[in-house]
């Protein structure tokens, strides 16, 4: 029968194990929070382009205004709103859909990638709205 060891005793088999522990248990959850950081990312930049093409779209749907100048309220907002190192494409153009004319914005950017296993290189976002003055 063996002597019973006291509570504070660590076999020496088991000696610097809780410092592996720690290391792979660390790795682990900085890729798990650096997932979250990019998928956050990615997120807050796609929602931040719809928001400014659907805005745009309103104001290239006003009476008396015209597509090409939502496609610019749309590039000032991106520009306010985002880093400038994005690439941004903006498009507007007048629609009918159904019989109403709607003024479609597209917006196309380069998606920031804190890796090389993010989501796609791009983010493709349209904003619509109802023309005021239907032609």
């Amino acid at each position: 029968m063996s002597a019973a060891r006291p509570a504070g005793q660590v076999r020496s088999a088991d000696r610097g194990s809780a410092v592996v522990d720690f290391v792979l248990l660390s790795v682990l959850i900085v890729l798990i929070l650096a997932g979250l950081l990019q998928l956050a990312l990615a997120l807050h930049v796609r929602n931040t382009l719809v928001w400014c093409a659907g805005e745009g779209a309103r104001v290239g749907a006003r009476a008396g205004s015209t597509p090409e100048r939502g496609a610019e309220r749309t590039r000032t907002l991106i520009s306010e709103s985002l880093p400038g190192s994005l690439a941004v494409e903006v498009g507007a153009e007048r629609r009918a859909e159904a019989g109403v004319a709607t003024v479609e914005v597209r917006v196309s950017a380069a998606l920031p990638v804190l890796a090389w296993w993010g989501p796609p290189d791009t983010v493709s976002a349209r904003g619509r709205a109802f023309a005021e003055v239907q032609r």
